[in-house]
């Protein structure tokens, strides 16, 4: 199963990249196994966290949403996450043939889930929704994040370290641009109605 392998890529993510090049799976067995399960842990504690804990600014009353709007919300941050997990693999698949990558198996969304792996874990932070808590932990699990895919690339594409960093360095630069868009599409999902509702 998929997440036999979160451990590895904590631990000892070259061997375990090593062992996932060794282990091609399916894309319904990656999703199932590893995607969609981790996925639900930054879903459920940002649930938790709007809905029971809230937010506060300054000194301010605590804010929280209405069970109805997290939910709205949580299922779109949720559906956007395994969605964009896909994307980038397939420009990962797309860049291939550009870094003299041999492997006629694709292996992109293999490598952006498993890259994904620390964000994933670490979203149980959103449990606690304090934005200097989420931000550390946060920049932590995308600096791992970033290691992963650096590592990991040359590794599951069996192409040269020097090759490697490049086409890993795009690949970076096509998710933070997907960043963006993700917050370009946020606002015009909100002004069209589908935003937030505070309990009052």
């Amino acid at each position: 199963m998929s997440l036999t392998h979160t451990l590895g890529l904590l631990t000892h993510p070259d061997r375990e990249w090593e062992a996932i090049r060794n282990e091609p799976e399916s894309l319904g067995k990656l999703y199932l196994g590893h995607v969609l399960l981790l996925g639900l842990i930054p879903a459920i504690a940002g649930f938790y966290g709007s809905t029971q804990v809230g937010w506060q600014i300054g000194d301010g009353q605590v804010i929280r949403l209405t069970t109805t709007s997290a939910l709205q919300l949580t299922a779109l941050f949720y559906l956007a996450m395994l969605t964009g997990i896909y994307i980038i693999g397939k420009f990962i698949d797309f860049f291939a043939a550009t870094y003299d990558v041999k492997d006629s198996n694709p292996r992109g969304v293999t490598l952006a889930a498993y890259t994904a792996t620390p964000v994933f874990l670490l979203g149980i932070a959103a449990v606690y929704p304090n934005i200097w808590v989420n931000m550390i932990v946060g920049l932590i699990a995308i600096a791992y994040a970033v290691y992963l895919l650096y590592e990991g690339l040359p590794i599951l594409m069996k192409i040269p370290e020097e090759r490697g960093f490049m086409f890993a360095s795009a690949v970076l630069t096509v998710g933070l641009v997907m960043f963006v868009a993700l917050l370009a599409i946020t606002v015009v999902i909100w002004s069209v109605g589908i935003g937030p509702v505070y309990v009052s």
